[in-house]
């Protein structure tokens, strides 16, 4: 008679996908990997940020809009609790988006900062323009914008403090065989680069979310980069399946 497997025992299917987003926007990235690829891969969450919130003093208005570049500072926002104009410029549709929710009149860019700072040169406004934004922002957008001729003035409203990988993720790190790695941020690929055990074995297929993504992910060692087409998370799940297809995966 044959012996019947035991389910325990089976392999593991599915190439490992390691989530280092912030713990609120990594769990809707996983949801989202799951509904496309179900069991061909196996989501790994190990936040690398966690925003912290500041409470400054607004500058003196008036203010004719606010900018956001992320949904985070959307957040900070509403904990700031203050009169705010209620147009919205964003760099992007979750932006945008996370901005309606709280009551703004949002208007996406659908791109990245150059594609917003495109977007407020092209209908300038006529008022002063609010910025709020995180201590370490990419790029220098309230320069850009100064010397284009939009009043601007930027306000720190949020912190990402930097987080080590758990031990769960940095063992997968130290096994041999393919981890898919997205990275949304250039700050997010920096702090990998310098939270990645010295002895991982890993063969690392990257998915970067922009040009500017993948060139802070430089010096992480890898078998394989794919940059999105477009700065938002479908576009992300489009690069992973790059990779898995790459890679001849399940």
């Amino acid at each position: 008679m044959a012996r019947q497997s035991d389910p325990s025992r089976r392999p593991e299917l599915g190439i490992p996908v390691l989530v280092t987003r912030p713990r609120a926007q990594a769990n809707g990235f996983v949801r989202k990997l799951t509904a496309r690829f179900g069991p061909r891969v196996r989501p790994f969450v190990s936040p690398l940020m966690a925003p912290q919130f500041l409470s400054p003093p607004l500058p003196d208005g008036p203010f004719s809009g606010v900018i956001f570049t992320s949904a985070r500072a959307v957040e900070a926002a509403v904990r700031l609790r203050a009169d705010l104009p209620r147009r919205a410029y964003c760099v992007g549709r979750a932006t945008a988006a996370a901005a309606a929710a709280a009551g703004f009149d949002a208007q996406s860019a659908d791109g990245d900062v150059s594609d917003l700072a495109a977007g407020l040169l092209s209908r300038p406004e006529s008022g002063r323009l609010l910025y709020l934004r995180g201590v370490d922002a990419a790029g220098d957008l309230e320069n850009y914008l100064i010397k284009n001729n939009i009043a601007v003035q930027s306000l720190q409203v949020y912190l990402q403090a930097a987080l080590p990988l758990e031990g769960e993720s940095r063992a997968l790190l130290r096994r041999p065989g393919g981890v898919i790695l997205p990275l949304f941020s250039p700050r997010s690929a920096l702090i990998f680069s310098k939270a990645m055990p010295a002895d991982a074995r890993a063969s690392l297929g990257i998915a970067a979310m922009s040009a500017a993504v993948a060139t802070a992910a430089s010096a992480i060692p890898r078998s394989a980069l794919v940059i999105a087409a477009k700065p938002d998370a479908d576009a992300m799940l489009d690069a992973v399946e790059s990779l898995l297809a790459a890679a001849s995966l399940p």
